[in-house]
This record gives structure tokens, C-alpha cells and sequence, in this order.
């Protein structure tokens, strides 16, 4: 399924969203200006969002970039070219804590099905921001990181602080975010900002979807959940909250099913949540 979004007459595909094998993939598609985020992209790359998160077939995410690079950050120009205002940016739905463009970060984080985001070429800016968002990064070891926006006077606003303070000591993120340095791939996985590195950083992700999708939907779904929602609490509502998700899960069919294939070295054949 292509995700467009409309502009003054023809229809403009940002982002191509596909589903096959309980994987999906979402692939930012403006290759001709390194996927640069216009406002046409923000809408997009959020209704890719919300269609996945409406689909229980869906047990991984890749998300990746096409041509060149993963993201060069923000389309200053074409914001302009659009007839756009930043403001713009800043519109949020009733009763949802992110922004738009906060959103297309922190809406990753908040997609049942684990996010393994692919990152190749630049990913600077709000591109490096989106990628926070997924649950795991796997870069090429030539690729450019920046966390951009000091460079241009503003400050990340694009769901960072729900992302870096868990990746990098508190030292390291400053630093990243007040020089605006560019540093390879290779050193965003040493300081804590991409995962692992891969020279075919979209086949290792495509890779490890499959693997991932291969589990218990219940279990890795509940997973990313305990660990998303335990990050900030007490001690007391952390461990509840182990044992919540745990009664939830023993004895139900999938886990059952899981630890039969696990007993008999089979795949398992799991059913999908409910939609």
C-alpha cells in the first residue's frame, strides 16, 4: 500500500508502506531529495503510522530510505515552496501528547509490532530523530549521523526527549546535541545512538523482522510494551506491571503454542492479535 498525500493537483508519494509475511515496510520515498521531510512527508510518515498500528497481522517494521540516504532532515525550502509556516508543525490531536512533527519519532514507540529502522547515507536532523524512534537502528558504517538542528539556531524537538536520554549518558547527549557534530555510523553504535552496524544495514533489518516475526506476537508485543511503559516508573509499579503482562500471557494459547515449538525445534504457528 502507497501512502499519499495530495498538493496543488497531482498526488506526491513520500512514503510506500508494504506488508508481506507479518512484516512490514515502510520505506521513506523521496530519493531525489534524500528524503528530506517537507510537510508532505510529516503527513505521510504519520498516516503510515496509524495504518500500521490499525493492523494485527503486523509483527515487525522495517523502516528504511530510498535512493541515497535515510533522511537529510528538514525540506527548508520546500516548506516555503508549499506555502507552509513551521507552526504548522505544531498542530497535535485531541488528546494525544505529541505533535506532528514530534509524531513521526515518537509514534514508533507507540506501534504495538516492533520498529527496526535501517539507516544509510545522511540521517541528519530530523531524520537521525525518526530513527531514535524505532526500537532498533542497524547503520552502515559510512553513514552520517548528526543531531542537526543547533547548526540552525533551534533546538531537536521532534520527540528526542522521549528517545536520547535512554540511549547515551546524559554527557554524550549534550554534547551531541550542542556541538550538531557529524559522526559515522560506526561511532553512533560506540556512543549508544544505533544499535549495531552492517555494511547492507537493510538486509540485516529485513533479516531480523523475519526473526522477530517468527515469535509469539503476544510475547514480543508485550515485551516492547513492558519495557516502553516501565521506563520511568517506581520500583513498585515497574514490577507490577512484569507480573500484569506475565498473568496475561501463561497458559494462553500462543504461549502455549510457543513453548511446543520451542520443545519440538518447529516454527510456531501463532494466531495474530486481535484488530
Amino acid at each position: 500500500m502507497a501512502v499519499m498525500e495530495k498538493r496543488a493537483g497531482a498526488p506526491a508519494r513520500r512514503v510506500e508502506v508494504t506488508i508481506a509475511g507479518h512484516v512490514a515496510e515502510v520505506r521513506l520515498d523521496r530519493p531525489d531529495k534524500h528524503n528530506a521531510l517537507d510537510y508532505e512527508m510529516f503527513a505521510a510518515i504519520n498516516a503510515a503510522i496509524d495504518r500500521l498500528a490499525a493492523e494485527p497481522s503486523v509483527r515487525a517494521v522495517v523502516l528504511h530510505g530510498a535512493g541515497p540516504s535515510f533522511c537529510s532532515g528538514l525540506d527548508l525550502a520546500g516548506f516555503a515552496a508549499g506555502g507552509r509556516r513551521f507552526g504548522d508543525m505544531f498542530s497535535r490531536r485531541e488528546g494525544e501528547d505529541a505533535n506532528l512533527a514530534q509524531r513521526v519519532s515518537y509514534g514508533w514507540q507507540l506501534l504495538p509490532a516492533p520498529v527496526i529502522c535501517a539507516v544509510h547515507g545522511s540521517c541528519l536532523g530530523g531524520g537521525a530523530q525518526i530513527a531514535l524512534g524505532a526500537d532498533v537502528r542497524i547503520v552502515a558504517p559510512d553513514a552520517t549521523v548528526s543531531i542537526r538542528e543547533v547548526h540552525w539556531g533551534l533546538v531537536p524537538d521532534m520527540g528526542i526527549t522521549r528517545s536520547l536520554p535512554r540511549l547515551v549518558r546524559f554527557d554524550v547527549a549534550k554534547e551531541l546535541v550542542l556541538t550538531a557534530r557529524t559522526i559515522s555510523g560506526e561511532e553512533a553504535v560506540r556512543v549508544g545512538l544505533a544499535t549495531t552496524v552492517s555494511s547492507e544495514p537493510l538486509a540485516a533489518a529485513r533479516e531480523l523482522a523475519a526473526e522477530i516475526a517468527a515469535r509469539s506476537p503476544d510475547a514480543t508485543r508485550r515485551g516492547k510494551a513492558l519495557l516502553e511503559r516501565a521506563w520511568g516508573m517506581s520500583a513498585a509499579e515497574s514490577l507490577a506491571l512484569e507480573e500484569e503482562l506475565q498473568r496475561e500471557l501463561l497458559g494462553s494459547p500462543n504461549q502455549v503454542r510457543a513453548v511446543e515449538a520451542g520443545m519440538g525445534g518447529s516454527p510456531g504457528d501463532f494466531d495474530d492479535p486481535p484488530g
